[in-house]
């Protein structure tokens, strides 16, 4: 089974099926770390282009790990040891890493938007690795994967938004807003939300008690 998208550039390009695939993939990929010997082939042969065009320790570092463990050949690239600091422009640069014909391209950037403007000049498939405001899809996913360990169904521990009858919403909003950190009842069960406010609320009370008897 494969993904219905070609590139990763965001969590609105998933469907429920790609998220599924994803999460269901990494879960069976996470006992990898736990071996005495952390390798396997599934990558071997396949050469990865790590783009980062902005300052990143955790996602770079887990990108390569991850292509390291998978056997995949990395080539890591910054700006600030290219020829984009002698003007070239970074579709021409992309466009010569092209050239030496990589089976994908993982980009960060702080301007949003520039993974959607590379996918259109690359042959290989794009993820997106955090682009300014806009996304961080891998971060997202990664959240859905840890919420669904605990909670065991990502359903369960999130509400459907109105309207979303088909589904195809449910992961993707859910995706996007847990990675933005925005927790708010579209995404978080109504009766968790009132739990934990009913205990500030009583906290609060208890507090103005005993002031007032103070």
């Amino acid at each position: 089974m494969n993904l219905s998208t070609h590139h990763i550039l965001g969590v609105e390009d998933l469907n429920n099926q790609d998220v599924e695939l994803i999460l269901k993939t990494a879960e069976n990929l996470k006992e990898i770390s736990l071996r005495p010997v952390k390798k396997v082939p599934a990558l071997r042969g396949k050469t990865i282009l790590l783009c980062f065009f902005e300052s990143s320790t955790r996602t770079r570092a887990s990108f390569e790990m991850a292509a390291k463990r998978l056997s995949a050949d990395t080539l890591n690239f910054s700006a600030t040891d290219s020829s984009i600091n002698k003007g070239e422009s970074i579709l021409d640069t992309v466009r010569n890493l092209q050239a030496m014909d990589p089976d994908l391209l993982v980009v960060r950037h702080s301007f949003s938007g520039i993974p959607h403007l590379l996918a259109k000049a690359v042959r290989c498939p794009v993820i997106n690795a955090g682009d300014g405001l806009h996304e961080h899809p891998t971060q997202a996913l990664l959240d859905l994967l840890t919420i669904q360990n605990v909670k065991k169904k990502i359903k369960t521990a999130i509400k459907i938004p109105p309207g979303a009858h088909d589904g195809s919403s449910i992961f993707t909003r859910a995706c996007r807003r847990t990675a933005l950190g925005m927790f708010n009842e579209k995404l978080y069960p109504l009766r968790t939300l009132q739990r934990n406010r009913k205990s500030k609320t009583e906290k609060r009370t208890v507090r103005t008690s005993s002031l007032s008897q103070a």
